[in-house]
């Protein structure tokens, strides 16, 4: 999962980094509006947690501008402010969820990993692919009903090819998922081809189909057979 976190409170920003970090999530930082627009505009998030109170600017810009491109990143808006008005101005600008601070971060996690289900997986807690099974909330797979070891990476990417079988993905895109804009891939994408190996080895030895086809010249693409 890779998300945006936009938040001007350096201990509050940097406490929800860490805990979905720890989770192995992809999670990058904004600390103003102008920050946040320039993430926004180069990359896609599957979740985008949202202060309104930013200190040169409203989020609620950023979620105007996000739904005017129409882009399809989830929101969830976090802000101290209480009031009915905002709420309803940022459900109505076409936030996904709101979470009044303070708030525990396990049930920010629990907000977060509903989005995303909503938005990529129809709600559902289960993905089923032919014979691949993998379990949202437990972060498992299952090949045949044969328990399938993968890495934080492998599962990452085996949940990413799924959501878009079918679909040319290009390496760089593969890799901003996976490693979000912290990682630097102009030259090499070497370790890109060893995760796909890994993850297509793992899944032939448990009796899974050959999906991932190279696109050559422009990605890889996760067929449907």
């Amino acid at each position: 999962m890779k998300l945006l976190v936009i938040e001007d409170e350096k201990a509050l920003r940097e406490s929800i980094g860490d805990y979905f970090a720890d989770e192995g999530s992809i999670c990058e930082m904004a600390h103003d509006h102008a920050s946040a627009m320039v993430k926004v505009n180069l990359y896609r998030y599957d979740c985008i947690v949202l202060d309104i109170n930013l200190p040169d600017g409203s989020g609620l810009d950023i979620l105007r501008h996000l739904k005017k491109e129409r882009l399809s990143d989830g929101i969830l808006i976090i802000s101290a402010r209480n009031s009915l008005d905002d709420r309803l101005t940022g459900l109505d600008l076409g936030a996904d969820d709101y979470l009044t601070k303070p708030f525990h971060l396990s049930e920010l996690r629990s907000r977060v990993a509903a989005i995303v289900r909503r938005k990529a997986f129809d709600g559902n807690n289960e993905l089923s692919f032919n014979e691949i099974d993998i379990d949202l909330l437990g972060k498992e797979v299952k090949i045949n009903n044969t328990p399938l070891k993968l890495t934080r990476k492998e599962y990452a990417l085996l949940l990413y090819f799924i959501t878009n079988k079918n679909k040319v993905v290009s390496k760089n895109a593969i890799a901003e998922h996976l490693w979000g804009d912290s990682m630097d891939v102009a030259d090499n994408f070497d370790f890109i081809y060893s995760h796909i190996k890994n993850l297509r080895k793992k899944m032939l030895e448990a009796g899974g189909h050959d999906y991932i086809q190279a696109a050559y010249g422009l990605g890889y693409k996760f067929t449907a057979i």
